[in-house]
């Protein structure tokens, strides 16, 4: 008498076919390919309206060191600071993630969102690629800077409709007066670095002088160098409604609670 088929509690089992059991799967990975690609192509937080829409504006920023001052804060964790300054108050994040200079990661952005982190998030790196922007996307953040300064206006041009493609707002930095005339470019927002990439010499007056000499309808952002609130009063008088704020909390044992107590003095 031959082998029996495996019973079942109603008749013999028919054997597993290993080519459907291979398509069954491959279905399944192409589907959850389908799940991750509408989670990459989603609408994500809006630095614009995060800021249109706050009191205070301050996009808090984590960044452990800088080319001309070294380590800031070699041990912050990116699961940790975000978090805490969605926690007290920042209206969106900036996190740097150039990793030679600044200490940054992508992975970083990533770490943030998988600790809760729900703000609008500023992908800051010196982006000069396309390959950047999607390095971008998928990480997690919602916006990516430009800097003016980096890029000819017909490169800023083509990464910026590229970003947009892929679902990212754009923060256009300009530092000088013929930089300009990149917000021709119509950036969703436009930023005004007090800082001289060149020198590292930093002085907020440069906002001031520049902020009437941008479209009346743009959204402003002053960057760097700001540590006192009065002058976020000052600035907020003269247009803006962003304040990229970072060293002055990360140098700070608790980046977070000098987040809050900024924003109470405000």
């Amino acid at each position: 008498m031959g082998p029996m088929s495996p019973m079942s509690p109603i008749g013999p089992m028919r054997p597993i076919n290993p080519i459907c059991l291979m398509q069954d799967i491959l279905e399944q990975i192409i589907a959850t390919k389908h799940e991750e690609l509408a989670l990459l192509k989603a609408k994500k937080p809006s630095l614009r309206e995060a800021l249109l829409q706050s009191d205070t504006g301050i996009i808090a920023e984590f960044k452990r060191r800088s080319p001309s001052k070294g380590w800031i804060k070699e041990e912050g964790r990116a699961d940790i600071i975000p978090l805490s300054y969605q926690q007290n108050g920042a209206a969106a994040l900036s996190i740097l993630t150039d990793e030679q200079y600044f200490g940054g990661q992508d992975r970083f952005i990533t770490e943030a969102r998988n600790a809760g982190v729900t703000l609008p998030i500023l992908y800051k790196n010196f982006v000069i690629d396309e390959a950047q922007l999607y390095a971008a996307a998928l990480c997690g953040a919602s916006a990516v800077l430009l800097i003016a300064a980096c890029l000819t206006k017909q490169e800023c041009k083509i990464l910026l409709h590229k970003a947009h493609e892929l679902g990212l707002e754009v923060l256009l930095e300009m530092h000088s007066e013929p930089e300009l005339e990149y917000a021709e470019l119509e950036p969703d927002l436009c930023g005004i670095n007090n800082r001289n990439l060149g020198s590292f010499v930093t002085n907020v007056e440069n906002s001031f002088r520049l902020a009437e000499l941008l479209p009346r309808d743009a959204v402003k952002v002053s960057e760097s160098g700001i540590s006192n609130p009065d002058t976020v009063k000052a600035l907020r008088q003269a247009g803006f409604r962003g304040f990229l704020i970072g060293e002055n909390f990360m140098r700070e044992a608790e980046p977070g609670l000098a987040l809050k107590d900024f924003i109470a003095r405000i």
